[in-house]
């Protein structure tokens, strides 16, 4: 088939991220003799740098890593809430009814950073300053600002040049936004990685000395200070008050990125592995193991594909809402058991479903948050389509926003990580530091007894949601995408394409999988502020075509037409073992993000 671009080929190495300068210095670092993990390190401190209004240093990342010959691994960079955020204290203390999608309130303990110096230090081979070395000169010396950039300041001027000044000091100079293509700098992050450097590189330290010292001073040195200062002092937020977060330093010196096994779901001779259900990643695990198990190529694209696909994410999400959070006690075994799927498939019928209807793993009795219950009366406005870019309002509340990289290297090394959080918009810029805090805890409940109710030590319930994939036990297939809740929905619609349609030349047709048109539905309780839902709405791209969309009305769904290249921002990297070639494609979604390789 024609696709915008083609699917990369090649023996070297591949690398597929959000943004091109991203995937070109992951690139260059693997030209340089590094291994896929030192290129993703690489990548995600420029993404911090080039994407800073989908994720930042404070933000988080979950990774999936497949080193070559090991075990798969979820390398976990989400930070859990404060000692301080009880539930008494925002509810009963605050009087709030929900936790604000931004300010220092929502904030928990930063992750981003933490994971990818354990992941450099474990698996990596260069040493910090190299992999420091792009992301410092971007933001030293400037790099061209996407559009994207300068449409989310505008979006917060106001609350910018009001409230929240340092951020306007960094974003609005001279009170100009960020230009489309103009040059953007960020002086005091370029200025805080290079103390960091300094600090770390002490008399006769190697590399790993190196890094963990990097990791101290990030808890509890110059960057942990100012970190725990900021986060004491009263700020706006989206709950139209001023409030004090409540990290401290004492939440940042007790916490440290770790691993864990991922969870992992057999299909068709196709093994998917994504995180725990501290993420929405057994969501895709979900809707998988609900698809009829005769499904073929041949159903591929059909309108009954689609409607059975939507369906089926309703249920999967539903069961998110009941069952997932960080509570230890998500029964996963049940919810991916044949016995209930079976059962949650004659759910699935010829008309659309408006209700939220989890399912009862083991015979426990579902239990939704009151606050999810009455979503669908906060959900405003009429859907729009997402591409994984932030959808902003002027409190600077933000949904559908997140980057992504994948990367593959000659010696079989795999990773697909998603860094988020941090945004510039979430929270006022640290002004020594050059990056705000992020605003994870808006994913939590203000209610007792909930898998994810807000709990001192515990991980919100992310979106977060990279992929990670085996072909016969080999890990062959790397990919993620942005967009919040649609994450797990896109992902699903790309992994079924590469997997069902006829493969070219030889391997598997990532571009045209990310190419075919794709959707999402809304019909669940969205984990960011204010926590709305829209009962039935389907957003399609205008490709799908007029016989499915006819279809889906007809069967009672919600549809809204979106543009032709709307839904989705999807990366991936592959690799075929039987021929020793790797493979990489990007999304045209968005003009931004690119594949390269060799």
């Amino acid at each position: 088939m024609v696709t915008t671009r083609p699917t990369l080929q090649g023996t070297f190495g591949m690398v597929s991220s959000t943004h091109w300068l991203a995937s070109s210095c992951a690139m260059a670092v693997l030209e340089d003799g590094g291994n896929a993990f030192d290129a993703a390190v690489a990548a995600g401190f420029v993404l911090h740098v080039v994407e800073p209004h989908l994720n930042g240093p404070a933000g988080d990342v979950p990774i999936i890593l497949a080193p070559a010959g090991g075990r798969i691994q979820v390398l976990c960079g989400q930070g859990p809430a404060p000692a301080g955020a009880t539930i008494g204290h925002y509810r009963d203390a605050l009087g709030l009814d929900l936790v604000p999608g931004t300010g220092p309130l929502a904030a928990v303990v930063p992750g981003a950073v933490d994971a990818w110096l354990t992941l450099l230090r474990d698996h990596g081979t260069k040493s910090l300053a190299q992999v420091l070395t792009y992301a410092i000169g971007y933001a030293e010396d400037g790099h061209p600002a996407v559009d994207r950039i300068g449409l989310t300041v505008e979006s917060v001027r106001e609350l910018f040049e009001k409230e929240w000044t340092s951020s306007a000091q960094l974003y609005l100079p001279g009170g100009a936004a960020p230009k489309a293509g103009g040059m953007l700098r960020n002086p005091a992050l370029a200025a805080t990685w290079r103390r960091l450097l300094k600090e770390a590189a002490g008399p006769g330290r190697g590399r790993e000395a190196e890094i963990e010292a990097a990791r101290r001073i990030w808890r509890e040195g110059f960057i942990g200070e100012a970190i725990a200062a900021h986060a004491a002092r009263p700020a706006m937020d989206s709950s139209g008050e001023r409030h004090a977060g409540v990290l401290t330093g004492d939440d940042l010196t007790g916490w440290s990125a770790g691993y864990e096994e991922p969870v992992s779901y057999d299909w068709q001779g196709w093994t998917v592995c994504k995180a725990g259900p501290w993420t929405q990643g057994p969501v895709l695990l979900q809707q998988l193991a609900l698809l009829d198990p005769g499904l073929d190529a041949a159903a591929y694209g059909t309108p009954e594909y689609v409607h059975t696909l939507i369906e089926g994410g309703k249920l999967a999400m539903a069961d998110r809402e009941a069952w997932y959070g960080d509570s230890g006690a998500v029964p996963l075994e049940s919810l991916l058991s044949a016995e209930y799927n079976a059962r949650r498939r004659e759910l699935i019928g010829e008309r659309a479903s408006f209700e939220l209807r989890p399912g009862a793993p083991g015979g426990r009795r579902p239990r939704i948050a009151a606050a999810a219950l009455a979503g669908a009366e906060r959900s405003g406005g009429a859907p729009v389509a997402g591409s994984g870019e932030p959808t902003v309002d002027r409190s600077g509340e933000t949904r559908g926003d997140t980057c992504h990289v994948d990367v593959v290297d000659r010696w079989g090394n795999m990773i697909s990580a998603t860094p988020s959080g941090g945004w510039l918009q979430s929270s006022p810029v640290i002004g020594e530091l050059g990056f705000p805090l992020g605003t994870r805890l808006q994913m939590t409940w203000l209610e007792e007894g909930l898998p994810a109710s807000l709990t001192p030590g515990r991980r919100p319930r992310t979106t977060l949601s990279p992929s990670l994939a085996l072909r016969d036990g080999e890990p062959v297939l790397a990919f993620g995408t942005p967009g919040g809740d649609q994450q797990d929905q896109w992902q699903l619609h790309f992994f079924l394409a590469a997997a069902l349609r006829p493969a070219v030349r030889g391997g598997l047709d990532l571009q045209g999988a990310m190419d075919a048109p794709n959707w999402h539905q809304d019909s669940f309780p969205s984990s960011f502020y204010p926590r709305g839902t829209r009962p039935g709405s389907v957003t399609v791209e205008s490709r799908i075509g007029e016989e499915t969309i006819a279809e889906l009305r007809r069967r009672g769904h919600e549809v809204t037409v979106g543009g032709p290249w709307t839904e989705g921002r999807l990366c991936a990297v592959g690799r075929d073992p039987e021929r020793g070639v790797l493979l990489a494609a990007a999304n045209p979604r968005g003009a931004q993000g690119y594949a390269v390789g060799r």
